[in-house]
């Protein structure tokens, strides 16, 4: 219901939870009807494998590895997905990433770094997001 709303306010990619949509198949392609990228979203307590359908029609998936606080037990599921989605799609992380956390991520399949504490709660914003690039670099 937000999908159109979305574009008006100037959204290029929208990302959804697999969990909170009846049909997801229906969301991406109405995602892609209003000339966007569609993301889809899988929470730590779901089965990766819940995505597999939809893994050739998005652009980017995000594994929640937080509730709360990082969760190393969802690399599993991002090594599973890096072999699964086709060549440039995004894999995304978001919970608890940070300097002692982004190598593994990285080294699993991530691609992309939610960071929102570890940024945020340094002076020099800047130099933060080097480290965490330079590390996430390091790790593949």
């Amino acid at each position: 219901k937000y999908i159109t709303d979305l574009k008006k306010s100037g959204a290029d990619l929208v990302t959804f939870h697999v969990e909170a949509e009846g049909d997801p198949a229906e969301t991406i392609r109405m995602i892609h009807a209003e000339g966007m990228k569609a993301g889809i979203s899988v929470k730590p307590g779901t089965p990766v494998e819940v995505l597999a359908p939809y893994l050739d029609e998005v652009e980017l998936v995000l594994v929640m590895t937080v509730e709360p606080g990082f969760m190393e037990d969802m690399m599993p599921k991002l090594a599973w997905l890096r072999e699964r989605c086709r060549p440039g799609t995004v894999l995304q992380v978001d919970g608890g990433i940070n300097r002692k956390t982004i190598a593994a991520a990285a080294a699993a399949g991530a691609n992309c770094f939610v960071a929102g504490s570890a940024v945020f709660g340094r002076e020099d914003y800047g130099a933060e997001i080097t480290a965490l690039r330079e590390l996430a670099r390091a790790a593949v």
